[in-house]
């Protein structure tokens, strides 16, 4: 800061000398009139080179600085000195002015010089008599007189000089120090820009509030401060949020409990962290994480809350996404599996708790899987999501509509009576609303469609020894076999979980793994029953499975094979069925007894994408003649992918194996297959043949079956041929074979070779 003194005093000495030169021309003029014409002529010339040499030097500003000073104050000093001499002590003022003018223009020591030179001066003067110099009541001798004299000039121009020369010397410190904090501030300013330039540029939102020490909470925080990603995320302008609470970005669903935790710990000061749903400006939801930091003052007391946000709208979206694929269900968006046996869990539970009754109900939409094959995938989840649509407005919003996978939903009713026969009354009218809505036809692009409902439910808690380890799987079940139960009788009804109901399942699930053990341990056996022609002779046979006991016992095969087909072992179950019909050819050939044979193909067998390869392969492996197999599948084959199944039935033709339509009659109403298939032989169903003769209309479908049968030179075979009166009755209309227990029953093959080889009617293939 010395260089800015030094202008200043360079200011300073420019304004005093053009004061001091126009003041002193001022003056001068009549000074130097008054002194002429008092003959004072010495004060004359004084005033008038002054005057010149004022002017010079104000004129020369080329002259440093110092040199102009120098000669300012030696006409201040030579106009003392003379004036000392001819006017007397009231000009000791023009030198004292010396040493103070100094002391302002040039510094302490130049002043300390020229108060010595002043002092001095003033000193010798005082020896001069003409000087006028004189103390009342003091002798007059020349030391005495000026000691004491330039003793109180220099004391009071010393106060003077000093005190100036100080002042300006604190002055300079003062200038110095402030220079020093000039720069600190400087790079606070500039950090404190650079701070606030990034701040308002940052992503994340940022909130400055001043606390209103006279409110408390967060109520009492008013904005001041907020930057730009605030802007852009809230629609809000600076100018519309300053001097507003915190609270202005909160809404109707905002969460009261975490609102309350920020307050608790604003009320303490503390720094807080939290997860808020905040409104834009135009009402649009989104969620930030919030951190909340207080600043406090000298004093320790806070005066400032700085929140710092960042918006996880997308996260918490991803958040709820994934929590919904856990636990809801894409297509109806109700509550999945995973979900559903949470709250039986729970539902299980509280019931036990406050000893209410609550139903669990399964409920499976009767033919849906026709309509989805049929019509596509897009009616299908159109068909499903009406049906969840209308499951849900007829739930309180204390129940559960779920949906467990395909066209199956459960149905949870919590609560519904503290008495067994009131909730299940209750259960049962809820059930009865339920069938009555989904029985309703939907209109899916134009197109009406209906699907009912079969409904199985159960009761829970279960009293006595059936309540002990109950479980959510157990109720699902439960409810799951009550369903089936709805669709065994019938389907779109209502049925109630038995106990007996769960033996039956459970005497399936026996059968089941007895059934696949048996086939494991090769106890299972082909029987054969005869099929002859109008003469009584032996010309095939069809092989029949059969199940033996150890104790001798059968398992009827009406038994035993739809339970095959539901677990799927009817696959295995046919491969090995056909292995034993090729064995059964080469064991008749071998005894010189080659006929054909029959054996039946379920359509879970016949549809396998390899069923062609596993037949060639099961040739190729046995030896057997292809020629000597006839394959007997149902009309209900035909339902499903017609186009498909003949395309497969010609590749299994071209191999040599023949065909038959058993239960003919019975099943698929079109007749236009029978010109498409490469068909070998229809099979009259029992049911037509156990009525005839006597029943007319029995009779005329048998004598419609052979005519049509004959027109398209089709081998026919009659089955259940029990009396002598239905044989002459289908002999007379011409029926090719009969096939019955009138003739043979089943028997093993070693049995039936046994008694073809002691007869001598058999006839060839």
């Amino acid at each position: 800061m010395p260089n800015d003194i030094a202008h200043w005093r360079a200011q300073i000495f420019a304004k005093l000398l053009l004061v001091v030169f126009l003041l002193g021309s001022a003056t001068a003029v009549p000074s130097v009139l008054l002194a002429a014409s008092e003959g004072l002529w010495s004060i004359v010339v004084i005033d008038i080179v002054a005057l010149l040499w004022l002017a010079g030097i104000w004129r020369l500003r080329r002259l440093p600085y110092t040199i102009r000073v120098l000669n300012f104050l030696a006409v201040a000093f030579i106009v003392g000195i003379g004036l000392l001499l001819k006017v007397g002590p009231v000009s000791q003022i023009y030198l004292m002015a010396v040493p103070v003018l100094a002391a302002l223009l040039l510094g302490l020591r130049p002043a300390l010089w020229t108060l010595g030179l002043a002092g001095l001066a003033v000193m010798v003067v005082g020896f001069e008599q003409n000087s006028k110099l004189y103390i009342e009541g003091m002798p007059d001798y020349g030391f005495l007189k000026a000691a004491i004299v330039t003793i109180n000039f220099m004391f009071m121009t010393a106060v003077l000089t000093l005190s100036c020369a100080v002042l300006l010397q604190h002055l300079a410190r003062s200038f110095s120090e402030l220079q020093s904090h000039q720069a600190e501030l400087s790079a606070l300013n500039a950090e404190l820009r650079l701070t606030s330039a990034a701040v308002s540029r940052l992503n994340d939102m940022v909130l400055i509030a001043e606390v209103d020490q006279e409110g408390g909470g967060e109520a009492a925080q008013r904005i001041i401060f907020v930057n730009e990603a605030f802007e852009r995320r809230t629609g809000y302008r600076r100018g519309e949020v300053l001097g507003r609470s915190l609270r202005l970005l909160q809404g109707p669903d905002t969460e009261t409990a975490v609102l309350a935790h920020i307050e608790r710990a604003m009320a303490r000061s503390e720094a807080v962290r939290a997860e808020l749903l905040n409104y834009t400006k135009s009402g649009e939801p989104y969620w930030v994480e919030t951190e909340l930091v207080p600043f406090a003052g000298e004093g320790g007391v806070n005066t400032h809350w700085v929140a710092v946000e960042r918006d996880i709208t997308e996260r918490k979206k991803s958040q709820d996404d994934i929590h919904r694929l856990a636990f809801f269900d894409v297509l109806t968006g109700l509550p999945n599996r995973r979900l559903l046996m949470d709250r039986i869990d729970k539902l299980l539970a509280s019931s036990e708790r406050g000893a209410t009754y609550s139903a669990v109900m399964f409920i499976d939409l009767d033919r849906f899987k026709t309509i989805n094959d049929a019509r596509g995938h897009a009616t299908g989840d159109a068909l499903l999501c009406n049906a969840a649509a209308r499951l849900s407005q007829l739930m309180r919003k204390a129940d559960t509509v779920a949906r467990i996978g395909g066209d199956e939903f459960v149905v949870l009713l919590g609560h519904l009576a503290h008495d067994l026969h009131a909730a299940t009354h209750a259960a049962l009218t809820v059930a009865e609303k339920i069938r009555v809505a989904i029985g309703r036809d939907v209109e899916i692009e134009g197109q009406s469609y209906n699907s009912t409902a079969s409904i199985g439910v159960t009761m829970l808690p279960k009293s006595g020894d059936a309540a002990e380890g109950q479980s959510a799987q157990d109720l699902l079940r439960e409810a799951d076999t009550a369903m089936y139960r709805a669709k065994a009788e019938g389907r779109n009804g209502i049925a109630f979980f038995e106990t007996a109901m769960q033996a039956e399942v459970e005497r399936r699930l026996t059968l089941e793994r007895d059934l696949a053990a048996a086939l494991a341990a090769g106890e299972l056996q082909m029987h054969v029953q005869a099929q002859v022609d109008r003469t009584g002779r032996t010309v095939g046979g069809e092989l029949l499975m059969r199940w033996p006991l150890a104790g001798g016992d059968m398992v009827p095969p009406n038994v035993f094979i739809p339970v095959a087909e539901e677990s799927g072992l009817i696959v295995e179950l046919g491969a090995w069925a056909l292995r034993q019909a090729c064995e059964a050819v080469l064991r008749l050939a071998q005894a010189g007894l080659a006929m054909p044979l029959s054996v039946n193909v379920s359509p879970t067998q016949f549809r396998q994408a390899d069923f062609v390869e596993v037949v060639q392969r099961t040739l190729a492996d046995t030896g057997a003649p292809a020629a000597m197999l006839v394959l007997e599948v149902t009309e209900g084959l035909l339902i499903d992918k017609m186009d498909e199944t003949i395309a497969r039935m010609h590749q299994l033709a071209a191999l040599g194996l023949r065909f038959s339509i058993d239960d003919f009659g019975t099943g698929y109403s079109s007749l236009a297959y029978l010109k498409k298939m490469p068909l070998y032989e229809l099979k009259i169903d029992r049911s037509f043949i156990m009525d005839t003769p006597d029943d007319a209309n029995s009779r005329a479908l048998v004598q419609s079956i052979l005519a049509m049968a004959g027109h398209l030179g089709l081998r026919v075979v009659a089955e259940g041929v029990e009396t002598q009166a239905q044989a002459d009755f289908l002999i007379a209309n011409a029926c090719a074979c009969m096939q019955g227990y009138l003739y043979a029953r089943p028997m093993p093959l070693a049995a039936l070779i046994e008694r073809l080889q002691s007869n001598t009617a058999v006839a060839a293939a």
